[in-house]
C-alpha cells in the first residue's frame, strides 16, 4: 500500500520522547514511531466501538438464537 506524507505539529516534550524511541531503536524513524502510534489508537477505538456495539445485544435474545441453530444442528 501507497504512502501519503503529512505534516503534523507536536510539543517539544513528545518530539523528545518520540526521538527517545528512535534512539533506542525500537523505531527506525519518527515517521514510523508515529505511525505505529497512530495505528494503535485506531484500533483501540475500533475495538471500543465494537465492545459499546455489543452491550447493546439482548443477551437472552441471543442465547434463544444461538441455542436454536443448535438444535438444528445437533441431527447431522
Amino acid at each position: 500500500m501507497s504512502k501519503i506524507r503529512i505534516a503534523i505539529s507536536l510539543d517539544g516534550f513528545t518530539v523528545a520522547r518520540i526521538d527517545e524511541l528512535v534512539a533506542a531503536g525500537i523505531y527506525p524513524n519518527r515517521s514510523r514511531a508515529v505511525e505505529a502510534a497512530v495505528v494503535e489508537k485506531l484500533e483501540r477505538l475500533d475495538r471500543g466501538r465494537l465492545a459499546r456495539e455489543c452491550g447493546k445485544l439482548d443477551r437472552r435474545f441471543e442465547k434463544a438464537l444461538a441455542e436454536e441453530n443448535l438444535g438444528r444442528w445437533s441431527k447431522y
